[in-house]
């Protein structure tokens, strides 16, 4: 259940593209923790919040107006493998820069991955650790028949 945030100037991307990043970022995401199979469980609580702020809201120590992005993953504790933020950081980068519609932006493309502390994920009133996640899968997976 990973959340996802993109930080970027209001006029870097095209306007009508949001849903199309939130898809894109959530299912690399997915992919990254080993989801081969997203179903409701997955899709219903992973969320993409999609920042646009003004062009000169966004600074680099070269620019007031820089066409820098953030994108900043955070997944509950040992969700991602070495190989998975590898993989991720990679994917994410292709999905901004191809989206943006800039071929050197992902030279300006920041992918922070961040993982909850054991605990540190509250959903439902519930602080959720390895234990309290690995339940509602089990749960998610009788629901759906399969181990």
């Amino acid at each position: 259940m990973p959340m996802i945030d993109v930080y970027a100037a209001a006029n870097l991307f095209p306007a009508d593209v949001d849903r199309q990043l939130g898809q894109e970022l959530t299912m690399a995401v997915l992919r990254a923790e080993g989801v081969a199979a997203p179903g409701p469980f997955h899709l219903n609580n992973t969320a993409a919040y999609i920042h646009r702020m003004e062009p000169k809201a966004v600074h680099t120590a070269a620019t007031d107006s820089a066409r820098t992005v953030r994108v900043q993953i955070i997944t509950p504790p040992a969700a991602l493998t070495r190989e998975g933020q590898k993989q991720l950081v990679k994917e994410v980068t292709e999905i901004v820069t191809r989206i943006s519609g800039d071929p050197t932006q992902a030279g300006r493309t920041w992918v922070l991955l961040t993982e909850a502390a054991e605990g540190g994920w509250g959903l439902s009133g519930t602080a959720f650790g390895r234990e309290e996640f690995a339940a509602l899968a089990a749960k998610a997976a009788a629901a759906r028949g399969t181990k």
